[in-house]
């Protein structure tokens, strides 16, 4: 009867945990909602902060459903979606928005600006092959709130953020790898401590600027360099095998 009762209790404690998980999942709506709000007040400092927040959730929910096994434990209720509904909002549309009211863009093309990031970003979250076996995204992973973070921090003549906006667009849709700091186990340790290096000296650029934050201009520069470099080797690699 003591064994009975004692499964039981862990059987309720483990459906409890898996909510929670979608329960932290969910929150990213929240977090998207607010950043929305500061889009709509003008202020575009808070709304990258809240895309920020939102993307950190983003980067542990993935875990705690896996170490949890929520998929088995709430099987009628599907966390991927929930996730990629959220990720759409903050990391595609609020973004776009993003770029289009607080990014100089050449004139007549801040709504192509727009059509062609919201767009190309439909592309990224219907593929069923978005992440390779090893976990790299598979394409430019409409992480279009990092993109619109260097726009803002960097300040790069309209014509080259267009250029890039396209250019990001196109590797969407090309079979050039991407990392998942999260999820690829090759260097994991060093993928997430630069991760969170990129995080603090791209937080510090936000509020200050380059000129008022040097040191975090050259952190966000070399970690920058190393994700390119593990995408270009991780992309080569394939070609080579």
């Amino acid at each position: 009867m003591a064994q009975l009762l004692s499964s039981h209790t862990e059987s309720r404690a483990s459906v409890w945990k898996a909510w929670s998980v979608h329960i932290f999942t969910a929150s990213g709506v929240l977090l998207g909602t607010m950043a929305l709000l500061a889009l709509v007040d003008n202020n575009p400092v808070a709304c990258l902060l809240w895309l920020g927040a939102a993307m950190m959730i983003d980067g542990i929910d993935g875990t705690l459903a896996r170490k949890y096994e929520v998929k088995a434990i709430l099987p009628h209720f599907d966390g991927s979606t929930l996730d990629m509904v959220i990720d759409y909002l903050t990391w595609a549309f609020i973004p776009a928005l993003f770029i289009y009211y607080f990014i100089e863009l050449p004139p007549y093309l801040g709504l192509l600006s727009v059509f062609i990031i919201l767009l190309s970003s439909m592309f990224c979250f219907c593929n069923v092959d978005m992440k390779s076996q090893d976990n790299y995204f598979v394409g430019f992973p409409a992480a279009w709130n990092i993109a619109a973070a260097y726009f803002y921090i960097l300040d790069l003549p309209p014509f080259i953020t267009f250029a890039t906006i396209v250019l990001l667009a196109i590797l969407t849709v090309t079979r050039m790898k991407f990392l998942h700091p999260f999820r690829v186990r090759l260097f994991m340790p060093l993928n997430i401590t630069v991760t969170l290096a990129w995080c603090a000296c791209a937080t510090s650029l936000v509020l200050s600027s380059p000129e008022h934050a040097a040191w975090a201009l050259w952190g966000l520069g070399i970690a920058s360099v190393y994700f390119f470099g593990i995408c270009l080797w991780r992309t080569a690699k394939e070609w080579f095998d």
